[in-house]
């Protein structure tokens, strides 16, 4: 089965080898694709590559590492990523989805979606914090840009 992000995504994070596991609304799906051969497919089903996608954030952004992926942009459909893309570990995490995030030690977050269903990353608060700020930014200018 190949999944396609949409606005139902809350998170999608790595499984077993080559697997995912994504949570939606109310559902959690395994499926057989890396969370970054998810993220390629999902950017090519819209029209558009992955490397696009990341170059167009790195260009509004002036950001070089770690960008926020505009995956659909009629309905500004952003996911960011909790480490480098292509790492094994690295969560994708639906921007419009997140209702807030809370610290849960030094290299835990847990974040806590607008369904009020929950997800612990192994990432920092700190990262997490920076990486929602950079997603929201790039909302933001592209939302800007649909308005000039």
């Amino acid at each position: 089965m190949k999944y396609e992000v949409s606005k139902g995504t809350l998170a999608i994070l790595p499984n077993e080898k080559n697997s995912s596991l994504v949570y939606e609304d109310d559902e959690r799906y395994i499926i057989h694709q890396s969370p970054f051969e998810i993220m390629e497919e999902s950017c090519k089903y819209f029209g558009s590559t992955y490397e696009g996608r990341k170059n167009g954030a790195k260009n509004m952004l002036g950001a070089e590492y770690k960008v926020p992926i505009i995956v659909e942009d009629s309905s500004n459909l952003i996911l960011f990523p909790t480490t480098s893309p292509q790492a094994e570990d690295c969560v994708w995490i639906s921007l419009k989805r997140v209702e807030k995030i809370e610290k849960i030690d030094n290299i835990n977050t847990k974040i806590i979606f607008d369904n009020k269903r929950e997800i612990i990353v192994d990432s920092s608060y700190r990262t997490i914090e920076n990486q929602l700020s950079r997603a929201s930014r790039l909302d933001l200018i592209l939302r800007n840009h649909k308005n000039s």
